[in-house]
């Protein structure tokens, strides 16, 4: 069993690859492929054909990236941090390892 820290919802910093130091929220988390979705990192480019629903041409999509390739934003410092968990009244909560306040 894989520890999930980051969910959907979370804001993130890229720590590695092309588009490393950009900051997003988690659109999707795909725990089978250990992968998460961020929006607006790994926007690819793709031609669709046109349909009832879609008008077709160029559209840009957000590809996932390796859960290993970011790190949670503690929103009190607004810097990436390490996640842990601690119980805080009978209930498990993620804590900033960096400034060990609770995070939502």
């Amino acid at each position: 069993m894989d520890k999930w820290r980051i969910k959907k919802g979370d804001t993130v910093q890229v720590i590695t690859g092309k588009d490393k130091g950009v900051k997003g929220e988690v659109l999707r988390v795909l725990r089978d492929e250990k992968r998460v979705v961020v929006k607006g990192v790994n926007v690819c480019t793709k031609h669709q054909k046109p349909s009832m629903t879609n008008s077709g041409g160029l559209i840009k999509a957000e590809q996932s990236i390796h859960v290993s390739n970011v790190m949670l934003v503690d929103s009190t410092d607004d810097k990436p941090t390490r996640v842990g968990m601690k119980i805080v009244d009978g209930k498990k909560v993620r804590v900033s390892k960096r400034t060990g306040s609770v995070l939502n």
